[in-house]
């Protein structure tokens, strides 16, 4: 006999335990073959298989006192994680966080840590998580999983949109790393603190920024406002050399395109009429070997830096 019909809204989202006693559900519906249950106390009509829809799942059956963290916070946030990791994020067990004094959730499918009292929480994709800078910090945790660059990369998306300087920007991650007692990984996380920077849009810009910084280079401002020798408005450079007139524009995905291109080209040539010199970088020339050189020695020339005063 087919099950009978669950009421809205429980048929369309993942529902408590709870919710389905207040609907009137007796409890051997719950037990139909048409639902399945994600953990201990959450029922959904099909298997979530997205992580944004697993969260939302496994949420429902959890007590109000919780948030996920970690890996899950950070991939359910957005932040950039290193390849293995995001895939982990995904596709691995869910990290979720309770109070100190509640002690560590003990479910199949999670990872339960402790200490959400002390760290801020945002509420995601109808969820909640422990907020950006927070997750930030939690990274130290993971150990090996995440290089200096990586916590850079990752800590520069959390400051993105700070337009009050950098100082504003880095106090946004030590403010909750400073407030932990002995947190795990904090040498780690504060050499990366020091080389995050504001106004980062993409995790290749904050890799070629470092590329460029721990070979010897000026620091280049990140994605600056170019004028005109009148003061007009021109664009916007990835990388800018202002003294030296130097421009790199990094070359993601999204400049693929014939319309975007050509409106770059356009661009680039309204820079190039007003003296500055504008140079591409691509992927390849941050992450292989023979090209990061080259790229190197380019930027080198255009920058007018002498020889022995950068390093490959």
């Amino acid at each position: 006999m087919r099950p009978p019909p669950l009421p809205e809204p429980l048929g369309s989202r993942p529902f408590s335990t709870a919710e389905a006693r207040e609907a009137g559900l007796a409890p051997g519906r719950l037990r139909r073959t048409d639902l399945v249950h994600p953990t201990r106390g959450a029922h959904v009509r099909s298997v979530p298989i997205e992580l944004v829809d697993r969260a939302r799942a496994f949420a429902a059956g959890l007590p109000p006192e919780r948030a996920f963290s970690h890996l899950t916070a950070a991939a359910l946030l957005g932040l950039p994680l290193p390849k293995d990791v995001e895939l982990l994020a995904h596709t691995g067990p869910l990290h979720v966080m309770a109070p100190t004094a509640a002690g560590q959730a003990r479910r199949v499918g999670c990872l339960g840590h402790r200490g959400l009292e002390s760290r801020e929480t945002v509420t995601v994709h109808g969820v909640r998580v422990v907020a950006a800078a927070d997750t930030w910090c939690d990274f130290g945790e993971l150990g090996r999983r995440f290089s200096v660059d990586d916590l850079v990369v990752a800590g520069d998306a959390v400051v993105a949109s700070v337009r009050t300087g950098t100082s504003d920007a880095q106090w946004m991650l030590r403010r909750p790393l400073e407030a932990r007692v002995r947190p795990r990984g904090k040498r780690r996380l504060s050499e990366a603190l020091v080389l995050v920077r504001p106004g980062v849009r993409s995790p290749m810009e904050s890799r070629a920024r470092l590329m460029f910084g721990r070979a010897g280079f000026p620091e280049p401002e990140v994605n600056a406002i170019l004028t005109d020798r009148a003061g007009e408005f021109l664009g916007e450079g990835d990388l800018v050399w202002r003294a030296q007139r130097v421009v790199g524009e990094y070359q993601g995905a999204d400049h693929a395109s014939r319309r975007r291109r050509s409106m770059d080209t356009s661009r680039r040539h309204a820079l190039r009429d007003e003296g500055w010199m504008v140079e591409e970088i691509w992927a390849e020339d941050v992450l292989v070997g023979g090209r990061r050189t080259a790229c190197l020695v380019r930027f080198a020339a255009a920058l007018g830096l002498e020889p022995g005063s950068w390093t490959l």
